[in-house]
């Protein structure tokens, strides 16, 4: 029976384990958006995960409207980057990193300029900007002769995160950001061939993703989506077909893994009652399959057992829990993320988090 700890092969390579590391939002970079050197000892501590996907990281300036959070676009960045791998490599593990344009889900206090989006709506509720929270602004629809741009920034962010030397990257097309604004028919009222049916709103995933395979290699590039609720005021009336078509194109590709976050009705980061739609996605897609969203181990066993999951990622347990594989394997208990320090700056709650070999050594 497949467990936890048995290893898997991901694309170009094999993971230890199938405990992920899920991606994290953070803010430890700067404000120019480089990575810092507090930065390395928070990966490298993680790398006993499977695998570690990168914190949400950005392929342009207009992209990334979250405070302190690292981008992919310029040469410093990349050469802030591969102290970070090179401390993973280095612990014997892997990273890729996943890359980001968060659309209308950002806030010209941190852009400098007006959100883009599939359409003109709006997120829901306050952004995070450097003056604090401020009421989401609406987007500005893309031209369609500029998509052709934000899929090439997408490709120099890849090329620069080989650059930087991670192992490959995983496309951000979940949690109501720029893909999967222009995949969900409640953000996405185009009329163009970018938007109306499914196959339209599939579009800009497909382009993006094979741009990215071209580019780096198909064995190099994994996808995130979240294909059930409310993500962000992101949502579809009739997520089914959409996401079985999303699979389809993405296991036509040949991408090496897909990742699926789906919170249920009792979440604790988002609930909703949409059934998840991983047991539909499993028939689409052939490769595989990493499943996340409040995972305890025993939740993980089954649905490895059962053969709905090839890997399991965590997030918030990672977060707390440096060493969360040997806590796994050993049946410790786990510590509890704070939630005041996920997006503060500084040591707090990053760094400081100790290992089971700590805690004991402090006992």
């Amino acid at each position: 029976m497949t467990t936890i700890f048995d290893p898997i092969k991901l694309g170009a390579d094999t993971a230890a384990n199938r405990a992920i590391m899920a991606p994290l939002t953070r803010g430890r970079a700067t404000r120019g958006h480089v990575p810092t050197p507090i930065m390395v000892d928070y990966y490298a501590q993680r790398a006993s995960a499977g695998l570690i996907i990168s914190e949400a990281t950005g392929i342009s300036h207009q992209g990334l409207g979250w405070p302190y959070a690292p981008g992919l676009w310029s040469d410093e960045q990349v050469e802030a980057w591969k102290p970070v791998t090179q401390a993973v490599h280095d612990k014997g593990g892997l990273i890729v990193a996943q890359l980001w344009h968060m659309g209308r889900a950002v806030h010209s206090a941190v852009t400098g300029e007006q959100p883009v989006s599939s359409s003109a709506t709006a997120t829901p509720g306050d952004a995070h900007t450097y003056e604090g929270k401020k009421p989401y602004e609406v987007a500005r629809p893309l031209a369609i002769d500029e998509i052709p741009g934000i899929i090439a920034d997408y490709v120099t962010a890849a090329n620069n995160a080989i650059a930087a030397g991670f192992d490959g990257v995983q496309i951000h097309a979940a949690n109501g950001y720029l893909i999967d604004q222009f995949l969900r028919d409640n953000s996405n009222f185009r009329d163009d061939i970018y938007g109306g049916s499914i196959e339209n709103r599939v579009r800009l995933l497909r382009e993006v993703t094979q741009a990215v395979v071209d580019a780096i290699g198909a064995d190099r590039v994994s996808v995130r989506l979240s294909p059930n609720g409310d993500s962000q005021g992101v949502n579809d009336s009739n997520p089914e077909p959409l996401f079985a078509a999303a699979a389809d194109v993405l296991n036509q590709i040949g991408i090496a893994f897909l990742e699926l976050r789906e919170p249920g009705p009792d979440g604790t980061f988002g609930a909703t009652d949409v059934p998840r739609l991983s047991p539909l996605i499993r028939k689409h897609f052939k490769g595989p399959l990493i499943l996340n969203s409040d995972y305890g181990l025993g939740r993980a066993q089954a649905d490895l057992a059962s053969g709905l999951a090839d890997a399991i990622s965590f997030g918030r347990p990672f977060l707390a829990n440096p060493d969360l594989v040997d806590r796994l394997r050993d049946g410790a208990p786990l510590t509890q993320a704070q939630m005041a320090t996920f997006y503060s700056q500084g040591a707090e709650g990053y760094i400081d988090y100790p290992t089971l070999a700590e805690e004991k050594a402090a006992a």
